[in-house]
């Protein structure tokens, strides 16, 4: 089977956010400024679609569980504006999951409020594996998604039995890990990234999986220490691409050990509109680069220009370009 195009598993959410003044403490009241709006999230969501924008003639394949209930059919109704992303494998089933989000606009941080919802009957077992021609599956988010966080006695997660599946059925495979605050990451990840070809996460993913802190008390960046993250991430079983990304720039290990950096790109004033998905549209350009036969430092440029076009919209996904484009813009931004 000559294999094309990617796969991705996971997360399917609704996110229903509202816009903040700031956020409260407990007992203080804010000021909602807008109304709220309602789009696509989540891994499986927001990685899909900014591939189908990244190249419309990408095949994209979605899989994971959605309610029949008005979110459900949001959410089919944004892949429907996509003639390449194939959603017919999806299992209905439950309630739809959604966020609500709290966008401050005083800081621009976000967060998030969570039901799982249908998401959590997911969990790899029922997978159409004859149907799936891609060439890659990206899955996750790791530890929210609790059929595929579940324990299986073999491969320790299920999330790693299907990895493992994949590989065996010929497909490269990709994941990536939400930005829990727990001490889940070291029992739940690991047995992931044994059959994991690409793990493109952030800093502190990274650094909770490791055990290697990543910022310092006041909250910078070190450095020094992420070179020895993406070795521990290798030797955790990545085969082919270790990256993690940062506000600060985005650090790599190849399939050669080669280690490669590269800064974040210096954005107008007053460009970025919002953060949601940005993470997302990071892993979604290193991934179709990946797709694509390019070198890891390439796939990386590729990725800060997908993220940092993305920045330019408030939701996840409409400031995605397609790959021309979204390199163009690197180049104006000061990309090398």
């Amino acid at each position: 089977m000559a294999r094309s195009g990617i796969c991705v598993a996971g997360n399917l959410i609704v996110d229903i956010s509202y816009p903040v003044s700031a956020y409260p403490s407990p007992g203080q009241l804010v000021t909602v400024l807008d109304n709220k709006t309602m789009t696509v999230g989540g891994l499986a969501c927001s990685v899909g679609i900014d591939l189908a924008r990244l190249d419309s003639k990408l095949p994209v394949r979605i899989l994971g569980c959605l309610g029949d209930d008005p979110e459900g059919r949001f959410i089919l109704e944004q892949f429907g504006k996509y003639d390449n992303i194939h959603s017919e494998d999806i299992r209905v089933t439950g309630q739809t999951s959604y966020t609500l989000v709290m966008n401050d606009a005083s800081t621009r941080e976000r967060t998030f409020f969570q039901f799982r919802g249908a998401n959590s009957a997911f969990d790899g077992l029922d997978v159409k594996w004859d149907a799936i021609d891609a060439k890659i599956l990206h899955a996750g988010y790791i530890l929210l998604m609790d059929g595929l966080d579940a324990q299986d006695l073999e491969y320790g997660t299920r999330m790693a039995r299907m990895l493992a599946r994949a590989k065996k059925e010929g497909m490269l495979t990709s994941i990536d890990v939400v930005s829990e605050a727990s001490e889940r990451f070291k029992d739940i990840v690991p047995p992931a990234l044994k059959y994991t070809d690409y793990c493109v996460i952030n800093e502190y993913e990274a650094g909770k999986t490791t055990g290697i802190p990543l910022r310092d008390e006041s909250g910078k960046l070190i450095a020094g220490k992420v070179p020895k993250a993406l070795e521990a991430l290798k030797a955790l079983g990545v085969a082919r691409w270790a990256v993690i990304h940062a506000p600060e720039g985005s650090f790599g290990l190849d399939g050669k050990g080669e280690y490669i950096t590269l800064p974040c790109l210096k954005l107008p004033q007053n460009f970025v509109k919002g953060t949601t998905g940005a993470g997302d549209a990071f892993c979604s350009g290193t991934l179709y680069g990946a797709h694509e036969g390019m070198g890891l430092l390439d796939a990386l440029r590729l990725g800060t220009a997908t993220a940092a076009a993305s920045l330019g919209e408030p939701d996840a996904n409409s400031g995605v370009k397609p790959f021309g484009v979204a390199m163009d813009f690197y180049r104006e931004m000061g990309g090398k």
